[in-house]
């Protein structure tokens, strides 16, 4: 496996400090981002994030503005190349996920091993009708990748140990994996 914890990167935008790793030749941010000047919400617009390093919830707009300089919200290519490393599409989740903080579904765990330290979170979703919900059961994270003005790709992670990718609506909000330039 070719993955390294390779340090921190700090957003000089409000000196926020996050992980990074290195899966493959690709650098991530190893934490969902938490940039709160353009527009990003926690679960539920809760003051404070709902567990430790849940991020903040964007619109397609909002995560596209909201990337450090230096980093990109990656492609859905980019994100393939990772899921691909990380044991394609059907065991990627397992291989990505946290080892806690996964809600169980039908007596299976829904944490996984974080074999990469890429550290993925269930930080849930604001859907169109504004509702909430996904926190502990599943995530989400938006791609650059437009397929049309009013929908973008993003990939999405639940109990199982698969990495799912599906096109939808650009006004929900979902979590914001930056990948390095």
């Amino acid at each position: 496996m070719s993955n390294s914890a390779i340090g921190h990167f700090t957003d000089n935008r409000d000196g926020k400090t996050y992980s990074t790793v290195k899966i493959g030749n690709q650098i991530w941010m190893a934490e969902n981002l938490d940039y709160a000047g353009n527009g990003g919400v926690y679960f539920k617009n809760a003051s404070s994030p709902p567990f430790a390093k849940a991020g903040r919830l964007y619109t397609w707009q909002q995560a596209m503005a909201a990337v450090p300089l230096g980093w990109h919200l990656p492609t859905q290519e980019e994100w393939e190349i990772l899921t691909t490393t990380a044991g394609g599409c059907p065991t990627a989740g397992k291989h990505l996920k946290t080892t806690n903080g996964w809600k169980s579904f039908k007596g299976k765990s829904g944490n996984g091993l974080d074999t990469y330290g890429f550290s993925a979170l269930p930080g849930g979703l604001r859907k169109l009708n504004k509702k909430f919900s996904g926190l502990g059961s599943s995530g989400y994270w938006w791609s650059a990748t437009e397929i049309r003005s009013t929908h973008a790709q993003y990939r999405y992670m639940h109990y199982a140990d698969s990495v799912h990718l599906e096109n939808g609506d650009k006004s929900r909000l979902f979590s914001v994996r930056c990948l390095k330039d």
